[in-house]
């Protein structure tokens, strides 16, 4: 199920999915462990009991709407149970500087008398993404429930009417035929063992005694930590400074740090500027306080696939920098770039992608190819962290990134980039493409490849260094003839995806249509005025456009990844937000006028239409029914939104500023 809610700081990230389960924690990297989710589905959740009767949150007779607190990272629950005359308000978020989660829940008593109404809360940690070694605990003294194991603690406390835990439970899960201590609550009761171990989890319940039509409120928290001291101490902060406060601390954090700049949004709608400001937060949430950027934190892919996104690619992590530099956040983006300047392997290059703590993460790309010995990488990745770090230069001209940088990142990823090139064409020798499908020698890589050498040129005039200036000018160059030579089709009249060399040395080309050839134009390879550019644009445009309602461009002609539709004519790929937002940035940058930013507008607001209520972008959606597919949130999609945003403004004003430059009225549209 997509992830509705993720709220985080940078070392403690918790996400919920649409009917308000707990679906992962992860702490203290973002995106690593996961101590809810080990193999995909656990969860932790709410439930209430009264007059006898019990109900999670998760069930149908539960009327839910799971979102945002406008324009923060405090999460907003409502829920209406009509069978239970009971209904629910609930605020929540990880707060910005203490790793604590926080919960509001204001219980709304609909029925004509008085009663008791308890709440449950359901905790299904394997701490690690192991049961081994796991315990659960009830401390009397403290009147906490404690998770821990080796380094890790999670404190669990709250009050009711200011009354801690009602009662609680610990106990085995999924292990001989124990099914957790969530059966234990759903008769309203809970045992009391006070501690457990193994595959275990807990149930904490708290009650209330509200008249008719009377409101009462439960506070709850985790606090997280490595050692007692830390999450005693972060209990203690809650204790003294009240959690409903500290709670509207944390949401006017969020909502200052969104909205740092003023900023003038021209003609575009409000549902557009809301997704801007919800995807700079999701952003935030999904970006480790050690530099990694997510792909993505939603785990339930584990049901489709056999890993996760939770890792940081150099790729993803480039683009979601570069928009967020866009945007003027480099406290997102300069430790990105410190990240990647130590994981950079020592000849120059990024492999597929890292753990959060800057480990290597899994693989599937073969380091063979017949029988010769390869780099098992995407080349692409090397140079747009290039790209993204000269773009950041650009904006910032802080002699940070000159200094730290150029020595640890620049120069020997410039040099890789420099010598891993064919000699006859220019272009750069075979590796794997970014879809991570096939080895090639592809437009998109190529593309990368010129920008992050013109990027690299850049970065060395200024770090004084002229020699090396002109070398990776004067290679981007090459690589940029290179492109128009070798991966251009006259007869097609537009770019090709790509070039596969067999071992005598022979071309055969891949005529498929991708989206990804949109690249050309999205990192300035040509002026948005080149016809060859113009031609490739609409043909991605006409050629992978999704001819159903849900509309969007696909990846490529065929794409077989969460297929929905064998019918190529009429979906020739589910449609993905960061391929129909190339094309927004596209057609931006080649707007002449207002009407043609007209239809730039239309797809930054097909893109907020198609958000889910929370104002999540998943990485595809269902072609005929608009559900999200694969992961969501995927960072990606909202830094492609953000950068799309960015960017129309950007040529907007321009078009104004050039006609009032001419004496005309200012553009429309």
């Amino acid at each position: 199920m997509p992830r509705e809610l993720s709220l985080g700081n940078g070392r403690l990230l918790i996400n919920f999915d649409g009917r308000f389960n707990m679906r992962d924690l992860y702490y203290p990297y973002v995106g690593w462990p996961n101590h809810i989710s080990h193999l995909g589905g656990e969860k932790s959740r709410l439930g209430l009991w009264t007059d006898g009767r019990f109900a999670w949150l998760e069930e149908s007779s539960w009327e839910l709407q799971v979102g945002y607190k406008p324009g923060t990272l405090n999460g907003r629950v409502r829920g209406v149970n009509k069978d239970l005359k009971v209904a629910l308000e609930i605020e929540n978020g990880v707060h910005y500087r203490w790793d604590v989660f926080l919960q509001k829940v204001t219980v709304h008593n609909l029925a004509a008398s008085s009663r008791e109404i308890r709440l449950f809360f359901y905790h299904d940690f394997t701490l690690n993404e192991s049961p081994l070694g796991d315990t659960a605990a009830y401390l009397p003294d403290r009147g906490v429930l404690l998770h821990y194991k080796r380094g890790l603690y999670f404190l669990i406390n709250g009050r009711a009417g200011g009354e801690g835990f009602f009662q609680y439970a610990t106990g085995n899960k999924r292990f001989r035929g124990a099914e957790g201590t969530w059966r234990d609550a759903e008769d309203g009761h809970l045992e009391g063992n006070p501690i457990h171990h193994g595959s275990v989890d807990s149930t904490a319940s708290f009650r209330l005694y509200l008249a008719p039509g009377e409101k009462g409120k439960v506070y709850y928290w985790i606090a997280a930590g490595r050692n007692w001291s830390e999450v005693a101490r972060a209990n203690g902060v809650v204790l003294a400074s009240r959690l409903e406060r500290i709670l509207a601390e944390n949401g006017d954090y969020w909502r200052a740090w969104a909205r740092k700049y003023e900023r003038d949004f021209g003609d575009l709608p409000p549902a557009v500027v809301d997704l801007y400001y919800q995807s700079l937060l999701v952003i935030r949430t999904q970006t480790d306080g050690g530099g990694a950027i997510l792909a993505a934190s939603d785990s339930d892919i584990l049901y489709e696939a056999r890993d996760h996104y939770g890792y940081c690619w150099p790729r993803d992590g480039a683009l979601v920098a570069a928009a967020m530099d866009q945007a003027g956040y480099p406290e997102v983006s300069f430790p990105f770039y410190y990240y990647c300047s130590r994981i950079l392997d020592p000849r120059g290059f990024f492999y597929q992608k890292y753990n959060p703590d800057g480990t290597l993460g899994s693989s599937w790309l073969p380091p063979v190819h017949g029988k010769k010995s390869i780099i098992p990488f995407q080349e692409d990745e090397t140079a747009l962290v290039l790209w993204a770090l000269g773009e950041s230069w650009n904006k910032y001209r802080d002699w940070r990134l000159i200094n730290d940088l150029y020595p640890t990142l620049v120069r020997p990823a410039a040099e890789f980039l420099l010598s891993y090139r064919d000699t006859r064409t220019g272009l750069p020798l075979p590796s794997y493409d970014l879809w991570e499908e096939r080895r090639g020698v592809f437009t998109f890589t190529a593309a990368a490849v010129y920008a992050g050498l013109k990027a690299a040129g850049l970065l060395a005039h200024y770090a004084g260094r002229p020699e090396e200036r002109e070398k990776y000018w004067g290679a981007a160059e090459e690589v940029k003839r290179g492109i128009g030579e070798h991966l251009y089709s006259p007869a097609l009249g537009r770019f090709v995806r790509g070039l596969y060399i067999d071992d005598e040395g022979r071309a055969k080309v891949d005529h498929i249509l991708d989206a990804s050839l949109l690249i050309l134009g999205v990192l300035d390879v040509w002026p948005p005025g080149d016809p060859r550019l113009g031609r490739t644009v609409e043909a991605v445009e006409q050629g992978l456009k999704v001819n159903t309602p849900v509309g969007g461009i696909a990846r490529y002609t065929g794409d077989y990844y969460f297929r929905r539709s064998e019918d190529f004519q009429t979906v020739p790929g589910n449609p993905w937000f960061i391929c129909t937002l190339w094309l927004a940035l596209c057609q931006a940058k080649a707007a002449r006028g207002g009407e043609e930013l007209e239809g730039v507008r239309r797809i930054l607001e097909w893109a907020a239409g198609r958000a889910t209520p929370a104002g999540m972008l998943p990485e595809q959606l269902h072609p005929y029914t608009g559900e999200p597919l694969s992961v969501s949130p995927l960072s990606w999609s909202h830094a492609t939104f953000v950068s799309a945003v960015e960017t129309y403004l950007a040529c907007r004003r321009k078009l104004q500023e050039g006609n009032r430059a001419a004496g005309g009225a200012p553009a429309e549209g």
